[in-house]
């Protein structure tokens, strides 16, 4: 297929999302107005047929392009039933085509069916007894996609329906909307005019429109220019246009952040699914020697990228998927600081970025996280978009921003065994009132005291954290003394600790007398992976938290740097060392575990991968590894001593 050919129905998905023995919910973007049947072939029950016209919501986002909400609920009418448990459950999505005939999903996705598999399948599981996660998954990253890997592992246990996940968790960074490859943002604008996708006006910069912005010569990798040229803009420029000034932690490619809602669309399109590269062509734009070189270097890693999609495609059609943002899928620090939050959102254009990447993460991320929750969301997105064909209105846009950004409630809970508490660690800050160039809490007081809430009596919980709880000592001490310094968004200071409010609340939770269970804590954000056993120190029924971290999924540390920071923390911060008492978290007992394909003592893995946990039925950690994009497998075995 060239991008001279006919459209095809559908360009992103099926994505599994929530699913339940009586609920399927699925996510796809389509080219037209489709008329679908939903067939599901559980292996030891009768097959079902449903008509899809009353179990789906569609949203025009451009004249081509239709993002669908399936959700079905089963077991409510004629001829459905609930769904079995732990059994492989075949489903086919069939499609009307525009002459009246039905196309079935083998013919207009077949690489989405595994080898010798007829179908896409499904298992819901009787509970979370198996979790896949990872975060960080940056396309222009030089190294293989952890989403290829986990679908060659899933590949491997066809055979066996008990032994796949019940959840791929996404814990962050699904897309990088401010880190972009300049031949990523080629394919973005390729794809939204093959589309059509959905226009706006700007304010506060150099360009009018959206049309405008894309024909700039200043799109590509100059994208700071676009800001006038005035000394209100001098403290925005640095925090969305600086990456460059800090390449350890944070933003390389800075100045080709996306911009427009449709930017922000159709990276969620092409990181998602193989179909809108077949479909687009995208010829280098002019660029000078110097940008040209670089776009070539990326042009290399992006097609390797794309050569992976087909088997990411088909995984997220094979294991339910959850999500929840980090920074990047909004933008680099943020809100990192009350003084980050008064530059950004002070400011229209800024104020304008951060919005359109939280309504895509709406439409493509957290709706199939929380239908019912964020339903009423959509559908003032909705009455904005109309028909897709026209311009946005300015002031409504503004004005469904505005709603978007006081939102409290994209964090959301999966009941089962153990029970699934999903944080939002971005939009509900403590922040520092008297100085508010210091680090924010990742949760205020009141998120703080309703994830109490929700883990009182209970024994077992997965909790997800895209930052860990427990980080890497040195790393967070360099932190602190940047921000000592005044220079926080450097080092990308936020974690638990750095808020000393926060910092207290937490550790106060975990010593309350009513939460003494079995607590996973699932996080990712730092591009390296550690274990750590933490139980309250002199306290009977203390609970028990396993602190696992898996990242990056397409990312990775600077080798040399983690492995200085690795030793050193060992060094500093080993159990006879003064600087533990020097620490907040003095009132936990703390054990790092080692992964087994490490060098003596390493405590930290770095490399590109997913991780792969199984709980037994105490909600306990049996079995924790990294599935590496090499093809090998790192784990963390358990303490020579259990804790106490």
């Amino acid at each position: 297929m060239n991008h001279t050919d006919t459209l095809p129905d559908i360009v992103a998905g099926p994505l599994l999302r929530r699913i339940s023995t009586t609920r399927l919910v699925l996510w796809l973007v389509a080219t037209r107005p489709l008329n679908m049947t939903l067939i599901l072939r559980p292996g030891h029950a009768d097959t079902q047929s449903i008509g899809l016209a009353h179990h789906q919501q569609c949203i025009p986002i451009g004249q081509r392009a239709f993002i669908y909400l399936i959700d079905c609920e089963l077991g409510n009418g004629e001829g459905e039933q609930p769904l079995p448990c732990d059994e492989r459950i075949e489903y086919d999505l069939q499609l009307e085509t525009e002459q009246g005939e039905w196309r079935s999903l083998p013919e207009w996705a077949p690489w989405l069916c595994y080898d010798g598999a007829a179908y896409p399948a499904f298992v819901i599981a009787s509970r979370h007894h198996r979790l896949m996660h990872g975060s960080c998954r940056k396309p222009h990253h030089d190294s293989a996609d952890g989403l290829v890997r986990a679908d060659s592992w899933l590949a491997e246990q066809q055979s066996a329906p008990t032994e796949w996940p019940a959840w791929l968790l996404m814990t962050g960074d699904q897309v990088y909307a401010d880190d972009v490859a300049g031949p990523m943002l080629r394919a973005v604008h390729a794809l939204i005019e093959r589309l059509g996708l959905v226009d706006e006006w700007l304010e506060g910069a150099t360009v009018d429109d959206s049309q405008a912005l894309y024909r700039s010569p200043d799109s590509y990798y100059r994208r700071a220019e676009l800001l006038p040229d005035v000394t209100s803009n001098a403290a925005l420029r640095e925090r969305f246009f600086g990456g460059v000034k800090k390449p350890v932690f944070t933003s390389a490619n800075a100045h080709n952040h996306l911009m427009t809602l449709a930017e922000m669309l159709a990276m969620y399109c092409l990181v998602w699914s193989p179909v809108p590269w077949q479909i687009i062509a995208s010829e280098a734009p002019a660029l000078d020697e110097k940008d040209a070189a670089l776009y070539r270097q990326q042009q290399a890693i992006i097609d390797t990228f794309v050569d992976g999609l087909p088997q990411c495609a088909r995984l997220m059609a094979h294991l339910p998927s959850l999500m929840i943002f980090d920074d990047h899928d909004v933008t680099d620090d943020w809100n990192l600081t009350a003084d980050w939050e008064r530059a950004a959102y002070g400011h229209p254009f800024s104020k304008r970025i951060i919005g359109n990447a939280l309504v895509a993460y709406l439409f493509c991320q957290a709706w199939g996280n929380d239908p019912d929750k964020l339903n009423p969301l959509v559908h003032h997105a909705s009455t904005l978009l109309g028909d897709g064909r026209q311009p946005l209105a300015c002031a409504e846009q503004d004005e469904f921003i505005e709603r978007l950004l006081r939102f409290q409630g994209w964090e959301f809970q999966v009941p089962g065994t153990p029970a699934l508490i999903v944080l939002d660690t971005r939009t509900r800050r403590w922040r520092s009132e008297r100085s508010p160039h210091r680090p924010s809490g990742l949760m205020d007081w009141e998120a703080l005291m309703e994830m109490q809430q929700a883990l009182m009596g209970a024994k077992s919980a997965v909790i997800v954290s895209s930052a860990p709880m427990f980080g890497v000592k040195l790393i967070e001490g360099i932190q602190k003394l940047f921000t000592l310094a005044g220079k926080p968004l450097v080092v990308d200071a936020e974690n638990w600790m750095a808020h000393r409010g926060a910092a207290n609340t937490l550790l106060q939770i975990w010593r309350h007398s009513k939460t003494p269970g079995n607590y996973v804590i699932l996080s990712g954000d730092v591009h390296y992976s550690f274990v750590y056993d933490i139980v309250v120190r002199h306290q009977r029924g203390a609970p028990h938290l396993w602190q696992i971290t898996s990242s990056g999924i397409k990312n990775t540390f600077p080798k040399q740097l983690l492995n200085t920071f690795d030793r050193l923390n060992r060094w500093l911060y080993a159990p006879w060392s003064p600087l533990n008492w020097f620490t907040k978290r003095r009132q936990l007992s703390v054990h790092p575990r080692d992964p087994d394909r490490a060098s003596a003592g390493e405590r930290l893995w770095n490399a590109s991968g997913i991780g792969l946990v199984t709980l037994d039925e105490k909600g306990r950690p049996i079995d924790i590894r990294q599935l590496d994009v090499d093809g090998s497998e790192v784990t963390f075995p358990p303490l020579d001593k259990p804790l106490c």
